[in-house]
């Protein structure tokens, strides 16, 4: 958010979901600190395009379990760790995923895009 504005996604709302952020910090930014899940209904029930969300992993399971969340974007760089973050931490439920599309990046990395298929989740074991 630096100089302002909504530099990143020039045109696009922008919508914060903090519980330290306070909407004087960024007046062109709407910031929810409650009840994310019904924030993000209320947006998809408003006629428009796609919502992003570029949240962390306690946010996006919670997202997910409420049927939320319609594909996933994931990355993977072309180089080993040896650990990581989980996508979604436990206890998460286990949702089939559809390739639905992908590029490839002259850098290597490799964007993926699934479709959720929530009629076949089942709780993680």
């Amino acid at each position: 958010m630096a100089g302002g504005g909504n530099a990143a996604m020039p045109g696009m709302k922008t919508v914060v979901l903090s519980r330290t952020l306070r909407r004087s910090d960024y007046p062109e930014v709407t910031i929810v600190a409650e009840k994310p899940e019904d924030t993000l209904a209320a947006l998809l029930a408003k006629p428009g395009k796609d919502i992003w969300l570029f949240v962390g992993g306690l946010l996006f399971r919670s997202l997910l379990e409420a049927g939320l969340v319609d594909t996933v974007e994931v990355a993977v760089m072309p180089f080993l760790l040896g650990g990581g973050i989980p996508l979604l931490p436990p206890p998460a439920r286990r949702a089939k995923l559809k390739l639905v599309g992908n590029k490839v990046f002259r850098t290597g990395i490799v964007s993926l895009e699934y479709g959720i298929d929530y009629g076949h989740s089942e709780p993680d074991r």
